[in-house]
């Protein structure tokens, strides 16, 4: 069995002052066919799990193009047409194929494409005709469109939020698209529309106990596979908004039976899913209060992850204003501020003005005396078994305060964020990261607490007051039922 496999990956926010183009990508990463690492990324880990198929004779690979830009803003058309014929052209020369196997990442917005890869899957689908298998992995923070559902016979997403089950997302989609291809299952798609845009973390109740009730159901043999999009918040996208998958093997009625009742039972847990945002002076007053440390506070609306630049200096500011010490911040975003420190060297002492670069709303550049502790040339952090870039950095102290900066953008994944740059996460009273919830998994178990600050930035974070021009249904909280009937 001949299958050609190919990721294409980015998340954009449409909203942010970023703009993306193939500079992104190439930084970020980018491998050739042939060239993917053996280490999976986030929406590549398709790669490695198909290379073991072929190393055991299962299947003969054919490898395309792999690519993942971080989070960011709109991706310009040049870019977007390179990497969408790069693939396609690929596929061609690949032919005949039984099956195509794609890691995308779900919420890639170009300005001349809303559904990047609904046009990708649909353009594979014309090239390989009806009878190809084609399985698709998806981030749960994405846009589910007819196109996708239309043209994939298998569609499988990560589960957990943190994505700590990238790599068994993509060992799913891949076992399900051979068994598929072979004739040993006749996938059915189900997708219930839940109408809800909110924040799902997995690692607390509700959905901690909804992710294992959906492991359990697939364990059971009820369905080959059951997924949840949570949706992207800051993509302006007509599919955007939370959407269950389930797919049985040639049984419609049991897969729409079941992708309703866990779709309602995913909108029941609207507004109570999320943890407690706390203002920045609340939460840093609460972790200084702790009686031991370290606790992790998330600045969680400029997280890079989300798409945005990740250089507010707001909550710093506000530790600075409150005359905390003993506290770590990682990262600001700030290029320009870490080709001064490597120019300064270690122990070197300068001014320097930081952060608040690239929006009005987050917060003004720091300036102030500062000494570099620490300059380190392509830095990088983990992310269970992926390795995420963080470019050139440079750790800085400021009235007892250290800082990393970085010049790749990267929300916090790992304590090797800090650890890897010579600063002692764990005998630091507080640490403040840029992230969402990707990094509770490997700091949970190094926190005495973790807390979670919401402050006002450049990320669109309430769905009733962003600026959507292209949703066109009802969905929560936009509209309080949005399953009732309209009454005529």
């Amino acid at each position: 069995m001949r299958v050609f496999c190919a990721s294409v990956a980015t998340e954009c926010n449409t909203f942010s002052p970023l703009r993306a183009d193939f500079t992104d990508f190439a930084q970020s990463f980018y491998a050739a066919p042939g060239e993917h690492p053996e280490t999976p990324t986030l929406c590549s880990a398709v790669f490695p799990a198909l290379r073991r198929r072929a190393v055991a004779g299962e299947i003969e690979l054919i490898e395309g193009t792999a690519t993942w830009a971080e989070p960011g803003g709109i991706v310009n058309a040049p870019t977007w047409d390179r990497l969408r014929d790069e693939v396609l052209d690929q596929l061609r020369a690949a032919l005949p194929v039984q099956a195509v196997v794609l890691g995308l990442h779900g919420a890639m917005i170009a300005s001349n494409c809303v559904d990047c890869e609904g046009v990708l899957i649909e353009q594979v689908r014309q090239i390989v005709g009806p009878d190809v298998t084609i399985g698709v992995s998806f981030d749960p923070h994405s846009h589910l469109s007819d196109r996708r559902i239309d043209n994939a016979d298998i569609i499988t997403v990560f589960k957990e939020f943190p994505h700590t089950d990238f790599v068994e997302a993509a060992e799913a989609c891949v076992e399900l698209t051979l068994r598929a291809a072979r004739g040993e299952i006749t996938p059915v798609l189900s997708v219930f529309d839940v109408r809800m845009m909110d924040v799902l973390p997995t690692s607390r109740d509700p959905m901690r106990g909804f992710v294992d009730r959906m492991i359990a159901l697939e364990t059971q043999g009820v369905a080959l596979s059951i997924s949840a999009i949570h949706g992207f918040m800051a993509g302006d996208s007509p599919d955007l908004g939370a959407k269950m998958i389930v797919i049985t093997d040639n049984d419609r009625a049991a897969a729409d039976q079941l992708s309703r009742r866990l779709g309602m039972e995913l909108f029941s847990f609207r507004g109570a899913a999320r943890p407690e945002f706390l203002p920045a002076d609340e939460a840093l007053q609460r972790a200084a209060a702790a009686p031991k440390g370290p606790v992790v506070i998330a600045d969680v609306w400029d997280n890079p992850g989300g798409g945005v630049a990740g250089d507010s200096t707001l909550i710093l500011r506000q530790a600075m204003a409150l005359g905390l010490r003993d506290i770590a911040f990682g990262t600001i975003w700030d290029p320009m501020a870490v080709r001064l420190c490597h120019a300064a060297g270690e122990g070197g002492r300068l001014s320097l003005r930081f952060g608040g670069k690239t929006s009005h709303s987050a917060g003004d550049p720091v300036d102030g005396e500062v000494l570099v502790k620490r300059v380190q040339k392509d830095a990088v952090q983990s992310f269970g078994s992926s390795v995420v870039p963080l470019g050139d950095c440079a750790v800085i102290e400021m009235d007892g305060i250290e800082i990393v900066l970085n010049s790749n953008r990267a929300q916090a994944f790992s304590p090797d964020l800090f650890t890897g740059l010579g600063i002692d996460a764990a005998a630091r009273k507080i640490l403040v990261v840029k992230s969402t919830n990707h990094f509770h998994g490997a700091f949970a178990p190094l926190a005495a607490d973790i807390l979670y600050a919401a402050v006002d930035g450049p990320y669109p974070n309430d769905p009733r007051t962003n600026a959507y021009t292209r949703v066109n249904r009802k969905l929560w909280p936009i509209v309080d039922a949005p399953h009732e009937e309209e009454v005529l």
